[in-house]
């Protein structure tokens, strides 16, 4: 018969064992438009990390960039989570970025568990980039994830470039579900020498 002390201790491993794991990440480049902790909250709500629940502070920063050149991205996993990223781009209101990934999910004790998140392998606007970094190994301490990614030849004076994390084997969050959410705010200014990509809103 195990003792109260043995049974509280199996008890507390158990629900250690079934409560799921948190990852956090902080969005380094471009600068982002709202002040986050060391762990990069707030983060969990869509479109970008705040809501009514959750406050965040603006940093008034915006990033001036030229339209079709390249964007540099970088990303610090403060918390490691399986998974992947995806990068959009709304142009004249955050309601044009898209929804988060569709999920596959399997039953955990607590609730649903994601699995996987879809991946467009072509993706179109508002989507610049996705299945970013994916990775199911805990990367080395103090590791970025960095790259570049083109703008379109557009004009926009306060667009916004969203960062979305997906995360595999992650419990459903009461804001976000299985998604993390940075968000940093561009002027772009079309390159007159290109032509306007007019697949974007508001382009003329």
């Amino acid at each position: 018969m195990k003792s109260p002390i043995a049974a509280l201790l199996c008890g507390s491993a158990l629900l250690l064992a079934a409560a799921p794991a948190y990852a956090h990440f902080i969005l380094v480049a471009p600068d982002a438009w709202v002040e986050v902790n060391v762990l990069g909250d707030p983060q969990k709500a869509a479109p970008c990390g705040t809501s009514d629940i959750t406050m965040g502070t603006p940093t008034g920063k915006v990033t001036a960039m030229t339209g079709g050149d390249m964007l540099h991205i970088k990303i610090k996993e403060t918390i490691y989570h399986p998974g992947h990223y995806r990068v959009a781009l709304s142009v004249l209101d955050r309601k044009e970025l898209p929804a988060d990934p569709v999920a596959e999910t399997r039953e955990g004790t607590r609730g649903p568990i994601s699995v996987s998140g879809k991946i467009d392998p072509a993706p179109k606007p508002p989507v610049l980039a996705d299945g970013l970094f994916l990775h199911r190994e805990r990367p080395a301490k103090d590791t970025f994830w960095e790259t570049d990614i083109k703008l379109p030849n557009i004009n926009c004076d306060k667009c916004t470039v969203q960062v979305l994390q997906f995360m595999e084997e992650h419990g459903l969050n009461k804001e976000g579900e299985f998604s993390y959410h940075h968000c940093a705010d561009l002027k772009i200014t079309a390159n007159p020498a290109l032509p306007i990509d007019k697949s974007w809103p508001g382009q003329k």
